[in-house]
């Protein structure tokens, strides 16, 4: 698991050389004519980074971006009126059946079919109209790393070709060299916090929001703690109910319009007793992680995650674990 984060700026850095020109081919098509909705199908880590793209979407191009709940499809057989619209699947392996079941419906009803998927040659890339690949490489550990960050660069070259974005284009091209330096942030503080803990909150908002699901996933997966992701929006609604002496939350904080709310939220939860981790670029004095920024911030939870994956696989090992064969799971997961 370490190495393989620690080889996300080579998977990013190969998708300009390998990936990119479809995309951009991809996103003319979709900016001469646009869809009106957009689904995703994933799961898992796949499903966080559709959530990047769901935000980034809806955020620069105004169009509607729905998770697709598969047994609507797989189950239930549902009548779904998609000609025209926009299907997008998410898949390091493609090999689970029900996404290659929903794909192969929703391009039969008339949907534009694609396919991000790391093992090109796939069913889930035989079912769709359109395949293009992550570029992360053979992924022996369990626990995905580089292919998410892989996913989250892919769906930013895809809405940046579908706007016509020069700028978002550029700072992608950039992005391998902050990553390497994302890898050399010092988040060891984390560790003594964490290596006793049982629970936490991790929380987000906006493009850092799949960040936090991610990063919930991976302290379940790798550190066995029971871990929620919350929006920073959310955790008044009830779940602050939980929090108590002690209690840890990762907050992560990236620039944008939500920040400010997220370093306030940290603040209040101290003053509760709660234990927290704001992970924040080096312009908040009151982070106790420091985050990398990129040259476009729709690409700093790339820079988040990245910093965040290393620290989880020493915090596995801290807790007498091993990050790459965490308890009752394989790397290829077949649903239905």
């Amino acid at each position: 698991m370490y190495e393989e984060a620690l080889s996300a700026a080579d998977a990013v850095a190969a998708q300009h050389m390998y990936a990119d020109e479809g995309l951009a081919v991809l996103g003319r098509e979709l900016a001469g004519a646009p869809p009106t909705l957009a689904l995703t199908v994933a799961r898992g880590s796949s499903d966080h980074a559709a959530s990047y793209f769901a935000y980034l979407a809806m955020q620069r191009l105004g169009v509607p971006v729905v998770s697709l709940p598969m047994s609507l499809v797989t189950l239930h057989h549902a009548p779904l009126v998609v000609k025209g619209q926009l299907a997008v699947a998410l898949s390091q392996s493609g090999q689970s059946p029900d996404l290659i079941d929903t794909m192969s419906r929703l391009a039969a009803a008339g949907a534009r079919t694609v396919a991000l998927v790391n093992k090109h040659e796939s069913p889930l890339a035989a079912a769709c109209e359109w395949s293009l690949p992550l570029c992360a490489g053979e992924e022996k550990s369990v626990a995905a790393t580089k292919s998410y960050i892989a996913s989250l660069s892919a769906v930013a070259r895809l809405v940046a070709h579908w706007q016509g974005d020069a700028a978002l284009l550029q700072a992608l091209d950039q992005l391998p060299a902050q990553l390497q330096q994302a890898c050399r942030q010092d988040w060891s503080a984390a560790i003594p916090v964490l290596s006793q803990a049982e629970r936490i909150m991790v929380v987000g908002r906006g493009l850092g929001f799949a960040v936090a699901l991610e990063a919930a996933l991976k302290f379940k997966e790798t550190c066995a703690i029971q871990a929620e992701a919350f929006s920073g929006a959310e955790i008044k609604h009830g779940p602050m109910a939980l929090i108590d002496e002690g209690y840890p939350l990762l907050v992560f904080a990236p620039r944008g319009p939500e920040q400010q709310g997220l370093i306030d939220l940290a603040a209040e939860m101290r003053g509760r007793g709660a234990r927290v981790l704001l992970a924040a670029p080096d312009t908040v004095p009151s982070r106790d992680l420091t985050l990398s920024v990129a040259d476009d911030a729709a690409l700093d939870p790339l820079l988040a995650i990245q910093s965040f994956y290393l620290m989880a696989a020493q915090l596995s090992e801290a807790r007498g674990l091993n990050p790459d064969t965490p308890r009752h799971l394989s790397k290829v997961t077949r649903t239905h």
